[in-house]
């Protein structure tokens, strides 16, 4: 029996004055309207009818319990020792959420009488919905006389379901899970929706899923599977069923394919529910946009990626004063962080940062100095979402010392007076642009009289100042849209400049946070460090080859040669299936780097024993898949392959190579030059530098 606080103080209102007090006495009492009070009395008469009492009312209108007294003191006795329950808007939000998803059509009033709502309160709740839902490709339409109707994908339902759940309900959903586990809840439904049975059955199979492998969802991604499925399976039982055509070509989702059949078959012999090909496919295509890879699966092959991240590395580097390029560490949490990122957002799929306001909040300068340098860098992405940026912004934080940043942004606000307008001007700016700490108001009489414009970062101006020789922004009083974008871009601009000489740093030798432990190392640690880096560079200088190949040989051929020989050498056994891992992740993606006449054919296989990287070069050139889709006419066949099991350190060599490739102009005339001699030079200084680098950062 629930109760809100303001049938509570209702009850009580009409329990302490029976007879005297009216709607209209209790709406002024508590400072509602009388339609608010009479709404809620609907709700509090149900509660009487449990207690056997019946409200009624007198002949001057006043409200009175009718009743035996033994039953009116145990309603006062419920009341003593229940506590209200008052359902905040987003909870109310999510039942109209889920009524609109579980029927095609709703008349507004029957909405508002299910939400206990006002028809101008649900209004505006709709309002808001149907602005949220957009960004799922979903249309909430109103229609006069007919009702409330939802339009779009059953894929972008199930999408928009999911994240409302965890944006709203994050911490909760996680507390609901831990009870669940410990076989405390009592809930018949979970958040109004989750049927517990269900969540029960899919947790184990999602931990299972990715108990033996390196590839890992974080909190936020792991949750996000579970509500998938779970919402695929109830979604799929109240017969709202995908639509085929609206999933991603297999080729591309297929080792997510396998997991998500695996877990599909084990919850349709459960639940006796048909799960569909295009929910598995559904599920995988989720599964690929969320998954994060473990510390020790970096991504080394993805040559035009790492490249991009390098740029923008440097880029922030030189934005924020702190030297970032040689941090490997950073490099490959943003290279592992951003292939499902990118994947999720030309997927249109929406992502989900917990911390992306907190992040916003106190690292604002971080914040715009890695927006600057992704948006730059990757221009083919129209818009690239905040939650994405935070999730980069962590990482750089992992290799910058940071508490909380302490780079103040200064601000000078001049209007006529000093007064008036600009102190709304002023909290305008604080409230819309929490990138600005600090802001000082002046007239234009106080400038005149001192110059002492260099302290600020920004000027603003609501009137034109001729006799300024200072870079200012003009801006309307009340701050339009027009000038917050203004004021941001110049920001986000200028940023090189604010953050010159202040407070960032990068971690240093024998710092004592948590960040700075990999660099920290033991002498055993760092003895065996020494010696994977020692092994793996020696591998790849040792085993290095370079084949011209005759005219008559196809691209299978040169393949099988260049495997064949490996064999003779004992650096692989097995050449057959070696060139079956080669073809299988050529099937995943091209291989042809964009704009060269190089392709990268690269494999990890159980039979390969020792890093490998060769060259052959074609004397006739050949069409293969690029990696950006394009077709790219080979005629330089690099061949990089690696044992199944890799050490972070090994890892760490063949992406240093894969990236260097195509680092620079220079880079790519080598690579493609057929000079052997030449080739292996840059392999050396490759490494040299690296090595370099490595010693300094671990002595």
């Amino acid at each position: 029996m629930y109760i809100t606080s303001r049938e509570k103080a209702i009850i009580e209102l009409i329990i302490k004055t029976s007879g005297k007090h009216t709607t209209l006495s209790i709406a002024s009492s508590l400072n509602v309207s009388a339609r608010t009070v009479q709404r809620d009395l609907k709700s509090v008469e149900k509660l009487f009818q449990q207690f056997e009492l019946k409200l009624t009312r007198n002949s001057n209108q006043g409200l009175v319990i009718e009743g035996k007294n033994e039953q009116i003191f145990r309603l006062i006795q419920h009341l003593s020792s229940s506590e209200p329950i008052d359902q905040p808007p987003q909870e109310r939000k999510l039942r109209l959420l889920l009524a609109i998803l579980e029927e095609d059509l709703y008349k507004t009033q029957v909405l508002a009488n299910y939400l206990g709502t006002s028809t101008a309160t649900l209004a505006a709740y709709l309002d808001e919905l149907a602005q949220w839902l957009s960004h799922f490709q979903l249309q909430l339409i109103r229609k006069r006389g007919v009702g409330v109707e939802l339009y779009g994908s059953e894929a972008n339902k199930r999408r928009a379901l999911a994240h409302f759940f965890l944006q709203y309900f994050y911490e909760e959903l996680f507390e609901k899970l831990f009870l669940l586990e410990k076989g405390t809840l009592t809930e018949e439904r979970i958040l109004n929706y989750f049927i517990p049975d269900y969540l029960r059955e899919v947790i184990p199979l999602v931990n299972d899923a990715f108990h033996s492998t390196p590839t890992r969802p974080v909190d936020s991604g792991y949750l996000e599977m579970v509500l998938h499925i779970t919402i695929t399976l109830q979604r799929t039982e109240s017969k709202f069923y995908l639509e085929k055509d609206a999933i991603l070509p297999k080729k591309e989702i297929a080792s997510e394919i396998e997991v998500m059949l695996k877990i599909c078959r084990q919850l349709e012999l459960k639940f006796d529910i048909d799960l569909s090909e295009s929910d598995s496919l559904y599920l995988a295509l989720v599964l690929k946009g969320t998954k994060l890879r473990g510390s020790q699966a970096v991504p080394y092959d993805s040559i035009v990626l790492a490249q991009k991240i390098k740029n923008v590395i440097q880029s922030v580097s030189h934005q924020i004063h702190v030297d970032l390029t040689n941090d490997f560490s950073l490099f490959q949490g943003l290279l592992a962080h951003m292939e499902p990122s990118l994947f999720r957002i030309k997927q249109k799929m929406e992502s989900f940062n917990p911390l992306k306001e907190e992040i916003k909040r106190k690292y604002p300068v971080l914040f715009m100095a890695v927006k600057n340098s992704v948006e730059e860098e990757f221009k083919e992405i129209d818009h690239f979402p905040d939650d994405e940026i935070a999730f980069m912004v962590l990482h750089f934080g992992s290799a910058l010392v940071l508490q909380e940043e302490n780079l103040s942004i200064k601000a000078l606000v001049i209007c006529p007076t000093g007064i008036g307008t600009s102190k709304m001007l002023a909290s305008r700016i604080k409230k819309e642009i929490t990138e600005i700490d600090y802001i000082d108001i002046k007239s234009i009489k106080d400038i005149i009289a001192h110059e002492g414009l260099k302290a600020y970062d920004l000027i603003l101006s609501t009137v034109k100042l001729p006799f300024m020789n200072a870079e200012y922004i003009l801006v309307n009083p009340l701050l339009s849209e027009e000038n917050i974008i203004a004021i941001k871009t110049f920001l986000q601009n200028n940023l090189e400049t604010f953050t010159k000489g202040r407070r960032y740093q990068k971690i240093a030798q024998g710092d004592s946070s948590p960040q700075a432990t990999e660099h920290n190392l033991g002498l055993t640690d760092l003895l065996q460090d020494i010696k994977e880096v020692q092994q793996s560079i020696e591998g790849i200088i040792t085993n290095f080859r370079f084949y011209r190949m005759d005219q008559l040989a196809s691209q299978e051929q040169i393949l099988e040669k260049m495997l064949l020989r490996a064999e003779a050498e004992n650096l692989l056994t097995n050449p057959a299936a070696v060139l079956i891992s080669l073809r299988e992740r050529e099937k995943k993606g091209g291989l042809g780097i964009p704009e060269t006449n190089i392709a990268l054919f690269h494999a990890k296989d159980e039979h390969v024993r020792e890093l490998i990287f060769q060259i052959a070069h074609l004397p006739n050139p050949c069409l293969v898949k690029g990696m950006d889709g394009n077709e790219v006419m080979m005629k330089n066949l690099l061949l990089m392959l690696a044992p199944a099991e890799l050490t972070l350190r090994e890892q760490e060599i063949l992406s240093l190579i894969s990236t260097n490739i195509i680092e620079s102009d220079e880079a790519i005339l080598v690579f493609s030059s057929a000079n052997e001699e030449l080739i292996y030079k840059r392999l050396e200084s490759i490494f040299v530098e690296y090595l370099q680098s490595f010693l300094k950062i671990n002595r």
